[in-house]
């Protein structure tokens, strides 16, 4: 009776042991890999054309979950493909989950919008498109710009000059010395607000003063078809250039030459491809789809991508013409 006794309590012990480690809050995520998916059945335009079967545009996003404990500490527990990130990446302080969560599904329907004025401009179709400003989707942890910008704040002046594009914001950014004040004007909500936000250097770039956020495209889009693109609860803007590639093909162009193309990438309105997240976990995601090319932005984002490629050819990309150049080069499958 002892030993069972014994036994009926190691047993209940390692039970709690084993809760602990699979549901105690550990601080920390993981970025996890998904499939590739086609887009074809997700964009809809107006006076589309008929589609083939073979090649197609594919997106690919990643999920976004907390790690437990047996994931934080054994790197082999990680599903393949996983990146353990802190907290604060995910949910930087003084923000939520829900505020992060409103903040990617705006972002994403911005990229949306941009995406479907960019393929029309480039398909000759006339697209009203005026710029308001540089949005703020998110700020990093560990910068000095939190408690000072928002997410959703619209930068309209920087330096004393005016700011209606990401690339205008970059450059008044440039033009100031790392740790040095930089003055902006932004609308939040209805009203305008000045502000004084320090510089950092740049972790990956000595030398170069960054503000520590995430931009993108304020503006006021007229389109001149309906485009409706419909992909659930995915949230974030890095799927901008497979959306303008998707909704040049639906409009009769042969862009994927029957291959199986993803692409990632945010898009701007001047048609300027930016770096996103989650390079890895995209990667294998492209290559779980059987992706005959992976279309990247330039930079970091393609170096790490190539890391994790294998066989999988990389395209880094630094505009949406530049893709297109490169896809048309392929030859027909």
């Amino acid at each position: 009776m002892t030993v069972r006794r014994l036994l009926v309590g190691l047993a209940a012990a390692a039970a709690v042991v084993i809760a602990l480690f699979v549901f105690v809050p550990t601080g920390t995520y993981l970025y996890l890999p998904n499939g590739a998916h086609p887009l074809d059945e997700r964009v809809q335009v107006e006076g589309e054309k008929p589609q083939d079967d073979t090649g197609g545009i594919y997106y690919v996003d990643v999920t976004v979950r907390p790690a437990n404990w047996l994931e934080r500490l054994l790197g082999p527990w990680r599903p393949d493909g996983a990146t353990l990130v802190p907290e604060s990446e995910v949910v930087p302080p003084g923000s939520t989950r829900g505020i992060e969560r409103r903040a990617s599904l705006a972002a994403m329907a911005r990229s949306e919008e941009v995406a479907a004025a960019v393929a029309l401009q480039e398909a000759g179709y006339d697209v009203e498109a005026t710029p308001r400003g540089t949005i703020v989707e998110a700020i990093a942890a560990d910068v000095p710009a939190v408690g000072v910008l928002r997410p959703g704040d619209i930068i309209v002046e920087a330096g004393g000059k005016p700011v209606r594009t990401p690339a205008a914001l970059r450059a008044a950014v440039a033009a100031v010395t790392p740790g040095e004040a930089l003055a902006l004007r932004v609308q939040r909500d209805d009203e305008l607000v000045d502000l004084t936000v320090p510089t950092i250097e740049n972790p990956s770039e000595p030398g170069q003063p960054v503000i520590g956020i995430r931009i993108a495209q304020a503006a006021t889009i007229d389109l001149p078809l309906d485009v409706d693109i419909d992909l659930g609860d995915v949230g974030g803007p890095s799927a901008g250039l497979p959306f303008a590639l998707d909704i040049l093909q639906s409009l009769g162009r042969d862009i994927d030459r029957g291959y199986r193309v993803v692409a990632t990438g945010e898009i701007e309105l001047d048609g300027t491809v930016g770096p996103i997240g989650g390079v890895k976990q995209k990667v294998f995601g492209a290559r779980a789809a059987g992706a005959d090319v992976f279309l990247v932005p330039a930079g970091d984002n393609a170096d790490e991508a190539r890391r994790y490629a294998g066989n999988l050819r990389v395209i880094a990309v630094d505009t949406f013409q530049q893709a297109l150049d490169e896809l048309a080069t392929l030859p027909p499958k």
